[in-house]
């Protein structure tokens, strides 16, 4: 079955420089992504340890307090087609609100699942930030 794209966006009642880094270094993601994340200096890849299994990327482009974009490799340490995670921080410039943005390729075909899943990482991320 072909992945398909979610995205989603969810507001938190922080600053992009406050949450930037929770969502773009191994320490910030460890505390609510994933059970570990480990850093390979030698090729610069990271480790994620996701409910027990090891999944390795890079990052693909990333800008200060703005977006992180994360590239899944295959065993080969190829990178995946269709296997990117995506961090963004925007600002809703009527209410000056902060969304992040996730856009992922999921196997799932339940969209509302994915959502729902996002909707709990990110509250484990508020609570820790206190918003």
């Amino acid at each position: 079955m072909p992945k398909q794209k979610f995205i989603g966006e969810y507001q938190i009642n922080a600053s992009r420089k406050m949450l930037f880094p929770y969502l773009s270094t191994a320490t910030g993601l460890c505390q609510w992504f994933a059970d570990d994340v480990n850093i390979n200096n030698i090729d610069k890849t990271l480790i994620f340890i996701l409910d027990g299994d090891e999944r390795i990327a890079v990052i693909d482009s990333i800008k200060n307090n703005r977006y992180v974009k994360f590239r899944f490799l295959n065993e080969d340490e190829k990178p995946k087609e269709n296997d990117t995670l995506e961090f963004r921080l925007e600002i809703n410039e009527l209410t000056q609100s902060v969304f992040v943005r996730v856009e992922e390729y999921t196997d799932t075909d339940d969209l509302e699942e994915s959502y729902q899943i996002w909707e709990n990482l990110l509250s484990q991320l508020k609570e820790i930030i206190g918003a």
